[in-house]
């Protein structure tokens, strides 16, 4: 029934147990998961995996964090990764204004090089987007652009609105379920659920009760029901309703009518 629609399997902490993350992410009732590339090397690593498992799928992208690093030829290296099957979106690609791991005018050479490369390969696009807001939706406007989701959304209503008329769903992460996080609930009780995918971006931001611990994919049905107890539904179908959103934006096979 749930769709972990951003999760990092790939990376060093799932490696001493990846094959039981998996096993308990499928006992918790989580039906897909899409791992997420942030560089040509774990871009790799993440299709490797998804090869390995049917319910697991991957995508291929350059994290602004790793931007700075990046190449022609890395991009390159992504397209090639992009010819498979199991490959379902272009990302995780942005900017990153808070950390300013990369310069910004890397970060921005390489989103839009990335954009353009989504747009020739006809995938939709995951976006990264901290604190720059104003110009991840400029870059996004002007690309073309029209199917992909904000990841980890951590804008207002005001902006997700914006994001949703673009053709762009919000992803909810674990946050949600923090106390502090009202602006994020405001988000969620505004915005169409049609609208709204939920992830782990595991190993990160693990939900309440784990918060502060490694996350993982079956953590996700707690994200889940903060949802539903924000919008007044059964979580049930807010975890339906997701995973659909989740299978139609990555045109993974499966039910896409309620």
């Amino acid at each position: 029934m749930l769709i972990d629609s951003h999760a990092h399997l790939e990376m060093k902490e799932f490696d001493p147990d990846r094959s039981g993350v998996i096993e308990r992410a499928r006992a918790a009732g989580v039906d897909c998961i899409v791992t997420v590339g942030t560089n040509p090397d774990l871009s790799r690593k993440a299709l490797s995996i998804a090869r390995r498992y049917e319910n697991i799928y991957s995508t291929v992208g350059i994290h602004p964090h790793d931007a700075a690093g990046a190449d022609d030829s890395s991009l390159d290296a992504l397209k090639k990764l992009a010819q498979d099957p199991k490959v379902v979106a272009c990302g995780e690609i942005g900017l990153d204004y808070f950390r300013n791991l990369s310069p910004r005018e890397k970060q921005t050479e390489m989103f839009a090089k990335q954009l353009d490369l989504a747009g020739e390969l006809n995938l939709p696009v995951i976006i990264h987007d901290r604190e720059a807001h104003d110009q991840a939706l400029k870059m996004v406007k002007a690309s073309g652009i029209r199917s992909g989701v904000f990841h980890c959304f951590s804008g207002d209503w005001a902006m997700a609105r914006q994001c949703i008329d673009l053709g762009f769903y919000i992803s909810v992460p674990g946050v949600v379920t923090f106390d502090k996080s009202k602006v994020l609930q405001e988000v969620v009780r505004q915005a169409p659920i049609d609208w709204m995918l939920l992830e782990t971006d595991c190993p990160y931001l693990a939900p309440v009760p784990h918060r502060g611990k490694r996350n993982e994919p079956s953590f996700l049905v707690h994200t889940a029901r903060k949802v539903a107890e924000i919008k007044g539904l059964a979580w049930e179908d807010v975890a339906r309703t997701a995973a659909v959103n989740t299978r139609r934006l990555f045109r993974i096979a499966g039910p896409v009518s309620k």
